[in-house]
């Protein structure tokens, strides 16, 4: 009898944390839908196609020295419940106001940036000839009406699905392409210099959405918060930090996959990655269907545009949460409208500067990209001040080694900063 009770409180107790841990996933799966973008489909590839692995250590790096600035954000809500935004209030109202400077400036650009690719992928899927301005509006009319209407449960479902669709069709892509080998070389081809000026500012560019911009970190915090009240259950640091790890270590590895796929399918052809997003996407698909078979195509395509389709309905809805709670916490209380408002407003201020960028997707991917490796420094010091401030208990505190690896981190983002610079007035 007793061995039966033993056995029924061992199942019970494996189901109750198989629960939890559902219960719990979800801000991690939406940060990797937002990283596998254009940090991965475009920079990532062109990294690939015009370096060839050369790059590939400075993804990993890039993948390491953030990782603390991201990790910390996760941390701060665990221990407190909070986003760790509300963390800067607590320390210091100027900490809010630099970083809603700073995220006002910045996210008119970012957004479109990601919905630019997007839109091209959509022209490709179709196969319409629209301007890419027109494909841009759409894609923002659709992800105003999910987010107004669903919000977090509509874009938690749709991110798990899309997620595993694309996991799937790039592993398989690069494991064809790895047993392929890589394509040979065209006759004179040169490589390019990665310490040319052009290769440092490519460089820079490259690590600045590596595996994303480190002031959308404040990002995770305002997801979990949602998760909890969507499922009622307020997880365990451990089960916090599991869901953040797993959807960065995905992150981090499909980096390395798309790198690889430009360095073995592109690299040496002479082939120029386009400018026009249209264009680049047919490009980006056919490195797909080149290493699968033509087959693949419409399954690619779908794939493609519903990661950038993923990353784009991320980005605004992480800019209109934390725009909603910055204005809570500097200005006034909390409104119902302040969510729809920050939606529309960046919606129509990156629809704005796509119309200024229609034949030119490298110059708006690298601005947004450069731009924020340029305030990543500040970001990641914000998140470091606030994770060993009074608010955080020594439980919750992070580990001497995670410490140590956040200041390598911010040696490494101010570094780079300065060699941009240097390289810039040259």
């Amino acid at each position: 009898m007793c061995w039966n009770t033993y056995i029924q409180e061992l199942k019970h107790l494996i189901r109750a944390r198989i629960n939890n841990l559902l219960k719990t996933l979800g801000p991690g799966i939406i940060f990797a839908g937002m990283c596998i973008g254009v940090s991965h489909l475009v920079q990532s590839t062109r990294a690939g196609a015009d370096y060839g692995f050369s790059l590939l250590l400075v993804v990993v790096a890039a993948n390491l020295f953030k990782y603390p600035f991201f990790e910390f954000s996760s941390r701060y809500t665990a221990a407190t419940g909070k986003s760790i935004l509300d963390g800067y209030a607590s320390v210091g109202k100027w900490i809010l106001w630099v970083y809603g400077a700073v995220t006002f400036i910045s996210m008119f650009i970012v957004t479109a940036a990601v919905t630019f690719v997007a839109a091209g992928l959509l022209s490709n899927l179709l196969g319409l000839d629209i301007s890419t301005d027109i494909w841009a509006a759409i894609i923002f009319f659709f992800c105003l009406i999910l987010l107004y209407t669903g919000k977090y449960n509509a874009l938690d479902s749709l991110l798990k699905i899309v997620s595993t669709v694309l996991l799937i069709s790039t592993v398989t892509a690069a494991i064809v392409a790895f047993i392929n080998g890589r394509v040979p070389a065209a006759d004179g081809f040169i490589s390019k210099e990665v310490l040319s000026p052009e290769g440092v500012i490519f460089l820079i560019a490259l690590m600045g959405w590596m595996p994303t911009a480190v002031d959308m970190s404040t990002w995770t915090g305002l997801w979990a918060e949602a998760r909890i009240k969507q499922t009622g259950y307020k997880p365990t640091m451990k089960e916090t930090l599991l869901d953040f790890n797993l959807g960065y270590g995905i992150t981090a590895l499909l980096a390395m996959i798309f790198l690889s796929l430009g360095a073995l399918v592109l690299f040496g052809t002479g082939i120029e990655l386009s400018n026009s997003s249209a264009a680049f996407a047919g490009q980006l698909i056919g490195m797909y269907t080149s290493s699968i078979g033509e087959w693949s195509h419409i399954v690619i395509a779908a794939a493609a545009f519903s990661a950038m389709f993923s990353t784009s309905i991320t980005v605004l809805d992480g800019y209109g949460r934390s725009m909603a709670r910055i204005q809570k916490l500097l200005i006034s209380k909390e409104q119902k409208w302040s969510y729809a408002f920050w939606i529309i407003i960046v919606s129509l201020g990156a629809y704005i500067v796509i119309s200024q960028f229609l034949n030119d997707l490298k110059s708006l991917v690298d601005l947004a990209t450069i731009l924020s490796f340029v305030i990543a420094p500040l970001a990641a010091y914000l998140n470091y001040k606030v994770i060993l401030s009074n608010e955080v208990s020594n439980y919750y505190q992070p580990p001497r080694w995670l410490r140590l690896l956040a200041i390598a981190g911010l040696l490494f983002l101010v570094l780079f900063t300065i060699i941009y610079f240097v390289v810039l007035m040259r």
